[in-house]
């Protein structure tokens, strides 16, 4: 059991330690060579990289806040009745983007949020690839990068650009989000898309690299806690098509519905999203 005090500064760095830790696992998997892949009742793949970050992380929470409950994409889900009672826990994804990691391309992240009646307070993105961590403390809007060395970068979002940048999911396209990405680009010629993999969607918004993240299709509650905390840390927003903000721990379902996420909330493109839905 550690004896750190949540959201010392210790602890906020043993946190650090722990997701770096992870990253380093799934790394030591992919450079072993053992990418034998299950599928799981969803269809998704997972891997022993997926176990191996997953099990060092619910080890090293539990240590670090013994009393506060988890819920991660590997575990068996807890019966809604014990959910409903959870006002903070931690919610986890120890490896976003598994496809990624399988086709080698480094768009894959570690996730870790707190959530506190329904909404992340606090997130950390690790990517293992690039050796950095994204850390988002939503209550004080502290948003920084932080590398292996231990260096840190204030993140802030930054006004749109023009012509601004979207990043759109590399897997997840259709119908729907071509249309909406047809719109923006009414709405700002030489609108520029990128598409990138895992939760480095929000992260490069919460680092002014980008200006919006339409989101038209499934993903979970873990995919999305952690870097909607770094982007609201960092000054951006994150809304559903109806103009609601999302929330965790729903009973019903893990799924999120479609939402969109800008770095500039009163900028062009958020007036566009926000007369969308």
């Amino acid at each position: 059991m550690s004896t750190l005090a949540p959201f010392s500064e210790a602890w906020f760095d043993a946190l650090v330690a722990l997701v770096f830790e992870a990253g380093d696992a799934i790394q030591a998997v992919a450079e072993g060579g053992q990418l034998a892949v299950e599928e799981k009742a969803d269809a998704s793949p997972v891997t022993a990289a997926d176990h191996a970050a997953e099990a060092i992380l619910s080890a090293g929470l539990r240590r670090l806040t013994p009393t506060w409950p988890q819920r991660s994409e590997e575990q068996t889900p807890p019966a809604p009745a014990l959910r409903a009672q959870w006002s903070r826990f931690w919610l986890i994804d120890p490896l976003d983007g598994t496809k990624e990691f399988l086709a080698g391309n480094g768009e894959y992240t570690v996730n870790v949020a707190l959530i506190e009646e329904g909404r992340p307070v606090l997130g950390l993105v690790g990517v293992p690839g690039q050796g950095l961590i994204y850390l988002g403390w939503v209550p004080e809007g502290r948003a920084e990068r932080i590398s292996r060395h231990g260096e840190r970068l204030p993140l802030r979002t930054r006004p749109c650009a023009t012509p601004p940048v979207v990043v759109a999911s590399r897997r997840h396209r259709g119908d729907a989000l071509e249309s909406l990405l047809q719109a923006l680009g009414e709405a700002a010629p030489g609108l520029q898309t990128r598409a990138v993999g895992s939760a480095l969607k929000l992260v490069v918004l919460a680092a002014g690299e980008a200006d919006a993240y339409p989101r038209r299709g499934p993903c979970s509650e873990w995919d999305i806690a952690a870097g909607e905390a770094v982007l609201l840390a960092a000054g951006g927003a994150l809304f559903t098509f109806e103009g609601e903000l999302l929330r965790y721990n729903k009973l019903e379902s893990d799924l999120n519905p479609d939402f969109w996420a800008v770095g500039d909330p009163a900028g062009p493109l958020a007036t566009v999203l926000r007369g969308w839905g």
